[in-house]
């Protein structure tokens, strides 16, 4: 089995993926249903390919030899370089649909205008045709054209950027992707309702969603206490919290954790035996909800001293003692070693890839007693050009005359 072609034994085994789209949004959409089986060849523009190719290089991302951005959202696709504004690159695609059961782009609607590959003009020609589409904004409003990244339609635009900066620092920016592989998670889940839709009635269906409604779905317990009048408060630090119980500390040995103790009644009186301190349970200041909120700067300062006094292994130990709901806040170089990410096969390794021992991410769906197919190394730009053609019917000859005229890339 050639990489990109489907797998027989996935659960979307013979469903086949055309995919005219770039970055990581309705990509990776692509990429989630390669993990269940799906056969998907992208199409990319000669020259470079998807610009996400050279993400990897731009500061601030880490600096690596290896284009980990193309490894992790790539991989078990085939590549095809076309030139879509030619007319005999648009036939190309035209056959390939012809044969598909989802196209996935991401282009903004002028540009699908220009190429001649909106829903409209798709849906006479293939009437069982799911037609997935990632916008930055929306399909309506004064936006629709905008670019949209998940750094600006995400995770600024949602009020997501505001709501969680600290009141001593300026708003973080985003970690590359960060709204984009939920945001793809989502399209997919659209797909998928459309591919059930199909079985019941045989008609396709074009599915979309936007990175500003998947932020807005993230933001959405503080956008609805906005649209029920409730008063936000100020942003607060970890020394100006208002709840103790939901903070992070510092311990001696310098690990960063956090808490979350969200059941008071019982996760007040855990927690100052946790600590050592269990006067502290009846102490006037802290005895009760309000007293805790109203005193919440002296308490964090005695629970940050008791922190300080012993080092993670310690305070590890005891947490689970005493049932407290915690976390280590974990730097990548500590995640990607978690025995319960590597357990949950959240982390898998590639197969065949040239990198010895490589593990990519996998997407966050399981379904019991259906394996997901192994991730496989993600093309070079036009890898699977001739291949592809081939399969459609185009001969050896036809298909140098393609390279020939640049239509095409291999």
């Amino acid at each position: 089995m050639t990489a990109g072609s489907s797998d027989d034994t996935g659960i979307l085994s013979g469903l086949r993926v055309v995919e005219v789209a770039s970055f990581i949004f309705g990509p990776v959409a692509a990429t989630i249903m390669s993990d269940f089986g799906a056969a998907v060849v992208k199409v990319e523009p000669p020259g470079i390919g998807d610009p996400y190719r050279i993400l990897w290089r731009t500061p601030p991302m880490p600096v690596a030899d290896v284009d980990y951005c193309w490894t992790l959202d790539a991989r078990n696709k085939r590549s095809i370089s076309i030139d879509l504004k030619k007319d005999a690159g648009r036939h190309i695609v035209l056959r390939m649909l012809e044969g598909a059961d989802v196209f996935v782009t991401n282009y903004q609607p002028s540009v699908l205008a220009q190429l001649r590959l909106r829903h409209d003009d798709l849906a006479p020609l293939y009437p069982r045709l799911i037609y997935a589409h990632a916008t930055g904004y929306g399909l309506d409003g004064p936006d629709v054209e905008q670019p949209g990244f998940d750094m600006t339609a995400y995770w600024a635009r949602s009020g997501l950027m505001s709501a969680v900066a600290p009141a001593d620092s300026e708003p973080a920016l985003s970690v590359a992707g960060m709204g984009d592989h939920p945001s793809a998670t989502a399209l997919f889940g659209g797909i998928m309702l459309a591919l059930y839709r199909r079985e019941r009635s045989g008609e396709g269906s074009y599915v979309s969603t936007s990175l500003m409604a998947n932020g807005a779905w993230a933001n959405g317990c503080f956008l609805q206490a906005t649209m029920c009048g409730a008063k936000h408060f100020v942003r607060q630090s970890h020394l100006t919290a208002l709840n103790a119980l939901v903070n992070h500390y510092v311990c001696r040995c310098g690990r960063r954790f956090i808490l979350c103790c969200l059941a008071p009644a019982r996760d007040w009186p855990a927690l100052c035996r946790a600590v050592g301190v269990p006067e502290l349970e009846q102490d006037p200041r802290f005895c009760d909800g309000p007293q805790r909120k109203a005193n919440s700067r002296e308490l964090i300062a005695l629970l940050d001293e008791c922190f300080a006094a012993h080092d993670w292994d310690h305070w590890k130990r005891v947490f689970a003692e005493h049932g407290i709901v915690w976390s280590r806040v974990p730097d990548a170089e500590e995640v990607i070693h978690d025995e319960q990410m590597i357990a949950n096969r959240v982390l898998v390794p590639v197969e065949g890839s040239e990198i010895p021992n490589l593990r990519t991410v996998s997407s966050p769906i399981e379904i019991r007693d259906q394996p997901k197919s192994p991730p496989r190394p993600a093309p070079h730009v036009g890898q699977h050009t001739r291949e592809v053609l081939e399969e459609l019917g185009y001969s050896s000859g036809a298909i140098d005359s393609l390279v020939a005229e640049k239509v095409v890339q291999e």
